[in-house]
């Protein structure tokens, strides 16, 4: 339907802001849309650094869909695109652009290594299956574009490379892989909203693939978001 829709540029325009603030939620920022809309009228927001994180966001989406025109999916436009998510914003000490030197941890804000709900692979091992996974992207595959995207997510999040900003930049990747493979012309797919409303289950399938190797109640989940 979005080949039919007048103004699309400015319908767009509106999805990304929503689907950036959505996604940034998931993580825990406190941005609203109306906090965003004053920040681009140039007028002072209370909670900055959140609002930071959404404008970032945003301006990743668009390098990322701009540079996918005449650049492949690959690990040098990945870091290229965390760069842009983190810069000048809350995260920007944990080496933006680059991938993580030390060991990362997923739990309870605070958590110890012990208390940690998900481990990611040590740094010399993420490094090895990001590079595996950028062979994954340009292998010809039989699968459908969507079950490739539900992978594709699965296995950032689960490598989870950089200090901070993976949950975002893993769900940027669903869209830049259709936009990249020509599924989408346009950014149409928001899948933000789903997983916020579903959030535990959506960390649940994420562990149950990490723990029993049950791809096909992740894959099911993801799929229902986008049908």
């Amino acid at each position: 339907m979005g080949y039919l829709l007048p103004n699309l540029d400015h319908i767009i325009a509106m999805y990304v802001r929503k689907e950036a603030l959505l996604s940034s939620q998931i993580e825990g920022a406190q941005a609203s849309l109306e906090d965003i809309f004053e920040y681009e009228d140039r007028e002072k927001v209370k909670n900055i650094d959140d609002v930071h994180e959404v404008v970032n966001y945003i301006k990743a989406l668009r390098h990322g869909l701009d540079r996918i025109k005449d650049f492949p999916m690959s690990i040098r436009l990945i870091k290229e695109i965390h760069q842009v998510l983190l810069a000048d914003a809350r995260g920007k000490e944990k080496t933006p652009g680059e991938f993580r030197y030390s060991q990362n941890w997923i739990g309870a804000a605070g958590c110890s290594l012990k208390e940690a709900s998900f481990v990611p692979p040590p740094p010399q091992d993420a490094v090895q299956a990001m590079g595996d996974l950028e062979l994954f992207l340009h292998k010809p595959s039989a699968l459908p574009a969507l079950v490739i995207c539900a992978l594709v997510h699965y296995q950032f999040e689960t490598i989870h490379p950089f200090l901070d900003g993976n949950g975002r930049l893993g769900r940027l990747l669903i869209t830049f892989y259709l936009c990249w493979k020509e599924v989408l012309h346009q950014p149409f797919l928001y899948l933000s909203y789903y997983f916020k409303l579903h959030r535990q289950e959506y960390y649940d399938r994420l562990n149950a693939v990490r723990t029993t190797g049950d791809y096909e109640q992740w894959i099911a989940f993801f799929l229902r978001g986008v049908i």
